[in-house]
């Protein structure tokens, strides 16, 4: 009878793999930025969908629009002060 050197796999232990490493929020910012514009490469953009979290998207995109219109309000603003 032969012994086997490595020990039985534990079933309560999940296999060994490669966390994904999740996007910073600036990286966040740069995808949302971007996907104003309507420009992405599409590997950029399943690369983000892995290692994006949907919070970051959620709240950087809020800020972005909110910025938007405040941006666009104060140019209709400027614009019509003269008038």
């Amino acid at each position: 009878m032969t012994s086997d050197p490595t020990p039985p796999a534990d079933p309560a232990t999940p296999p060994a793999r490669d966390e994904p490493r999740h996007a910073s929020f600036a990286q966040a910012a740069g995808a949302v930025f971007w996907s104003f514009f309507g420009v992405r490469k599409g590997r950029d953009m399943r690369e983000d969908a892995v290692k994006l979290k949907p919070q970051h998207v959620i709240v950087v995109g809020i800020l972005s629009a909110l910025i938007f219109v405040l941006a666009l309000v104060a140019l209709v603003r400027f614009i019509t002060r003269g008038l």
